[in-house]
Order: C-alpha cells, then structure tokens, then sequence
C-alpha cells in the first residue's frame, strides 16, 4: 500500500483488550500505523501500553470518544496521513478489513468507507438493532441515500474528512455527522465486514445509554443538523 493509513484507537478501561487489538493490527494490517487514544481511563490501559512502547497520547480525564476520536484525528492532521480509521479498541473490529476499505475508497473516490455488517447481510431483529433501523431511516428520510450500518463505530476518513474531524467542534463520529456529510454531497460507502462481541471490558455506551444515543441521533439527524453550518 502507498497510502500513509493511521488507526485511531480511543481506549477507555480497555486494559484486558488493548493487547489483543494491537497484536491483531501488527499482525493482520502491518504496514498501518496506530495511535491509542487513552480517554482518562481508571484501569490499567495506559500502564499496559507503556510497558509494551505502545504509541500512546494519553488525555488526563474522560473526554468521551468524540473528544477522545477528535485527539487522534489532530494527530493525523498533524503528520499528514493519507487516511485515517476509527478502530475500537475493545477487539471488535478486525484489522484484517482495513486494507481492503483502503481499496474501496481508491476505487470509488469516497470521502467515507463504513465497515457494515449489513450491507450484504439482513440485520437482526433485537431492540438495539431497532434502533439503527430508526437511524438508518432517518438518514435515508433526509438525504435520500441508504447507510444499513449506521452506527458502526469503523469507519475510514479520507484526506478531506481529516481536518474537519480535526477542527471543528460538531464533528463527532457518529451517524448525524455521516449525514451530514452525504447532505452536502461528500461520498459515503459502504463494505461488508465481520465483528467480533466484545468479551471483556468497559463499553462506552451500556443499553439504557444505548436507548438514549439512538433517540438522540435520530433527532439530530432529521432537526437539528439542518442548523449546522455547511463545511
């Protein structure tokens, strides 16, 4: 590969699976680099990964993975990475995808590549996949277009995508901010992949805050991000 790829990896309490991410970014996606966003964890994450000269920033409280992913993406806005992907730290993502997201952006010029477990397969029936049904709806009510993954936390960001991720203050990497970006007419795709449950850990979101962030989407989405100002 040619182009210059860094993995964001905002961690928070991820101390029973940073290793295994970062031996599966070294082993399956090599010629990445990685950066480990350590989001004021209470656990031994930062620890962990100085012992093993991990490349670490590590933020001394809790940001939250918008403030935590924007750190990361300053980062590769800074050293002039080609791309940039979101990558969970919690071992559910396979690094073994990234070159082949990498492909898909080269070939369809797309601004954003969405790691979806839906696009070639059907979701599940289950409450939590009601919700990304309701975002994906949202999505397609305000620009026309289908994201069937809508909340899968890997995602690849072109050269254009860096600075805006890196800048601007309403640029989380959540599913209202993809549409918005679809609105204005940046490119989004999508490229089927498998993930893993987590099996240890801290999550960011438990189910009632599950509930919560689905609700909240879906009203960004079809309200509040028409009084964004356009990029």
């Amino acid at each position: 590969m040619n182009k210059r790829v860094l993995a964001v990896i905002p961690a928070y309490n991820e101390e029973e699976n940073i290793v295994s991410t970062i031996e599966d970014l070294r082993k399956n996606a090599p010629d990445i680099d990685y950066v480990i966003v350590n989001d004021g964890s209470k656990d031994s994450t930062a620890a962990i990964c100085r012992e093993r000269g991990y490349h670490l920033i590590s933020l001394p409280v809790n940001l939250g993975l918008a403030g935590a992913f924007q750190t990361g993406m300053k980062y590769a806005y800074a050293h002039g990475y080609d791309y940039a992907i979101q990558f969970d730290a919690d071992g559910q993502h396979s690094a073994a995808y990234i070159d082949d997201m990498v492909e898909v952006a080269e070939e369809t010029g797309a601004n954003v590549v969405v790691g979806s477990r839906f696009a070639d397969c059907k979701k599940p029936f289950s409450a939590r996949m009601a919700g990304s049904a309701l975002v994906t709806a949202m999505i397609f009510v305000t620009t026309r277009k289908r994201i069937e993954d809508p909340t899968s936390g890997m995602r690849l960001f072109d050269s254009k995508m860096i600075p805006l991720f890196a800048n601007e203050l309403d640029f989380g990497p959540e599913p209202d901010t993809i549409s918005l970006l679809m609105r204005h007419g940046y490119k989004v795709e999508e490229m089927q992949v498998e993930m893993r449950e987590r099996t240890a850990g801290e999550s960011y979101l438990n189910f009632t805050k599950s509930v919560s962030y689905m609700l909240r989407i879906s009203l960004s989405i079809l309200i509040v991000q028409w009084f964004r100002r356009r990029k």
